[in-house]
């Protein structure tokens, strides 16, 4: 028996470790549908989600049920991290895998040295500009939408935060990171970014968010159990504002 047949309402947060080709709306309908879909007849139950995963990412994505939409806004100010794969020897039209490879001829891999000193440009206050096929809005137009007709808008650098980047390996074309950041960082125009700075191509080939502020991906709910239903019990209570 579902939560709404309980005449049930759930309020709380859930933290689950989106698969692979989901998005981030997709985990909230599965949720919303877990969690007993309507109260109060035609009324669909509140569900958000707290900070979009490209469907290409998997990992930390918190949503937040009946009163705690309210905190969507609180929890997506929280620092992000992330583990990432950086593919150096192409870039691509979406700065991830979705599209075809621009191939870079590298005469010389980088040294770690150049890599190192190449992230710590991307590190601390920078000024980043999102990729074209992203959620900006520009005059009225997501980058993406236009993107995908082939018209890419022109789209401004804005000021973001990076704590750290964490070079974990690296063997050529190979590159794999952990960073740590504020709202709004695009980990691809980081990615795409490192590849302008080294002189090679630059583009996600994975992404895992592995947590948000305090939601780490050791509390995710397991997403093959919401076919069971959602009770209050499977829920992390809301936090303090």
């Amino acid at each position: 028996m579902t939560a709404e047949q309980r005449g049930i309402k759930l309020n709380g947060l859930l933290v689950i470790d989106k698969p692979l080709g989901w998005t981030s709306m997709d985990a909230v309908r599965k949720v919303r549908g877990a969690a007993g879909g309507k109260v109060k007849g035609p009324k669909k139950l509140k569900v958000g989600h707290a900070g979009t995963l490209d469907p290409l990412a998997t990992g930390v994505l918190v949503i937040c049920i009946g009163k705690a939409t309210q905190l969507v806004a609180q929890v997506m100010r929280q620092g992000k991290v992330y583990e990432a794969t950086v593919d150096l020897s192409a870039f691509t039209a979406t700065d991830d895998a979705e599209m075809e490879r621009e191939e870079v001829e590298v005469a010389q891999p980088p040294s770690l040295e150049q890599i190192d000193a190449a992230l710590a440009k991307q590190t601390g206050l920078i000024q980043q500009v999102p990729p074209n096929f992203s959620a900006v809005h520009v005059n009225g137009q997501r980058a993406y939408k236009a993107a995908r007709k082939g018209e890419m808008l022109k789209l401004r650098a804005r000021q973001v935060r990076v704590d750290s980047i964490e070079r974990l390996a690296y063997d050529w074309p190979r590159l794999e990171l952990r960073i740590a950041c504020g709202k709004g960082t695009y980990i691809r125009s980081i990615a795409r970014d490192l590849g302008k700075l080294l002189g090679t191509g630059g583009h996600l080939t994975a992404l895992k968010r592995t947590a948000v502020g305090d939601y780490t991906i050791d509390r995710a709910f397991p997403v093959d159990d919401l076919a069971n239903g959602l009770t209050q019990d499977d829920l992390l209570p809301m936090p303090e504002e």
